[in-house]
């Protein structure tokens, strides 16, 4: 019978905190292979690590870039992100939209006053509506979460 993968906690940590380097296997820095303090798992140790070797010990851009598995607009990314914000700059930013964006607060408010004043519209009713007045499509599912984001607002329990 077949055993069991050993667990790793900190990996475990470094996924859950959205900081577990997609590929440590890239990582080929030699500070990486033979000091067991340095986790190529661990994407902000990677990134602090590849621009530190740059400005400190002075490692060309192209060298940095094939021994820790990126591209160089990575690298420069990495610099102006620690030079900007210090360590927090290395956090990986959340990726896709950041919000609704078809969904603004006037085409919200818009929703609001029209149930107010027709309380059994439905839901495809409203998009229709949306549809007709600003001429942009909006999902279902878009306009549920806004509608429900406007009344935690309204409402803060």
């Amino acid at each position: 019978m077949a055993k069991a993968p050993k667990r790793d906690p900190k990996r475990e940590a470094l996924a859950r905190d959205g900081v577990l380097n997609p590929h440590p296997e890239a990582v080929r820095d030699t500070l990486f292979a033979g000091n067991p303090f340095f986790d190529a798992k661990d994407l902000i140790q990677v990134r602090y690590e590849m621009v530190r070797r740059h400005r400190v010990d002075g490692v060309a851009i192209s060298t940095i870039a094939a021994n820790f598995g990126v591209s160089r607009p990575t690298f420069y990314k990495a610099l102006r992100a620690l030079q900007q914000t210090g360590l927090p700059g290395l956090l990986p930013s959340q990726r896709g939209p950041k919000g609704g964006h078809k969904v603004s607060a006037e085409v919200a408010a818009f929703v609001v006053d029209l149930k107010a004043a027709r309380p059994k519209l439905t839901t495809s009713q409203c998009l229709d509506a949306i549809e007709t007045r600003f001429g942009i499509k909006v999902h279902r599912r878009s306009l549920e979460r806004a509608l429900a984001r406007k009344k935690k607002r309204i409402n803060p329990d």
